[in-house]
């Protein structure tokens, strides 16, 4: 193989560029996804760093994706699934809240605790889904996967999928009803 050509340089920056303008696109989708199914903020961005470098070095292959996005949420959630592998980050940690300083500008201190209260509730309701059913739920909602998307990429039939689905929905309501 001879020295890459001008032409393979340029396709490799455009590749860079398009790689780079769509994470920047999902970021913080991505991030809030990962923060709920690591538990932590700070593995959620060390799974957001190792993504992009993971995705950055096979940048050049880029040409054979179809759905970047798609691709980019795959390889954050393998990099998520590898880090809950490791066994001294198995243990859950409790997520501080983080609302944007402008919402909480505009609430009262009564609307301000009762968010905050249903957010720790719905954190600690993620954190004891199973795995499976964790995992679903945050591609259906952070990613906008249809069901069919989801088998696909867990190589899972679509009834599975959305049983898991049904599941992780009854599971969160149950913690989130008023009263319980």
């Amino acid at each position: 193989m001879g020295p890459p050509t001008p032409l393979a340089g340029r396709r490799r920056s455009s590749h860079g560029e398009r790689l780079a303008q769509a994470f920047a696109e999902i970021r913080a989708g991505l991030l809030q996804g990962m923060t709920q199914m690591l538990g932590s903020a700070d593995d959620a961005q060390d799974v957001l760093q190792e993504s992009f470098l993971k995705c950055w070095r096979k940048r050049a292959h880029l040409g054979g994706v179809r759905n970047l996005r798609a691709w980019i949420y795959r390889v954050a959630l393998n990099a998520a699934r590898d880090l809950q592998r490791n066994a001294w980050r198995r243990r859950a940690r409790p997520l501080p809240p983080q609302p944007a300083p402008e919402e909480r500008a505009t609430r009262s201190p009564n609307e301000e605790a009762i968010i905050g209260e249903t957010l720790d509730r719905l954190r600690a309701a993620l954190t004891q889904l199973r795995d499976e059913e964790r995992e679903v739920f945050l591609l259906r909602q952070n990613s906008d996967f249809t069901y069919e998307e989801i088998a696909q990429r867990r190589k899972a039939p679509v009834g599975t999928i959305k049983t898991q689905m049904r599941a992780a929905l009854h599971k969160l309501r149950a913690v989130l009803q008023p009263g319980s």
